[in-house]
């Protein structure tokens, strides 16, 4: 089973095509995933890599973290699950109905 790592302080110029090619060094990588603004398109600085070993996944971390990529720095760790979200949507009901 694969190990998912989160990338920080990316350069917003970094691509997922660019980070493959850096961690497939240090084995295979199953994907790479630079988040984006949902709005702009636009780098948000960060992004999500899975590689297919937990041992490629520490050797990435002891080798590229701090490292620079296109001008910035950067940190490399094990990314945490992601925490459930609150709320439940905009609706929020209400009698519609006519008046008389």
């Amino acid at each position: 089973m694969g190990k998912k790592l989160y990338v920080g302080n990316l350069s917003f110029n970094v691509d997922s095509n660019q980070l493959t090619d850096a961690f497939s060094e240090f084995g295979t990588v199953d994907s790479a995933n630079v988040i984006t603004d949902r709005d702009t398109g636009r780098s948000k600085g960060f992004a999500f890599v899975e590689m297919s070993t937990d041992g490629e996944a520490q050797t990435v971390i002891q080798k590229l973290n701090g490292m620079d990529l296109s001008g910035r720095a950067m940190n490399i760790s094990e990314a945490k699950p992601q925490a459930p979200r609150e709320g439940g949507g905009g609706y929020r009901g209400g009698s519609g109905g006519r008046r008389y």
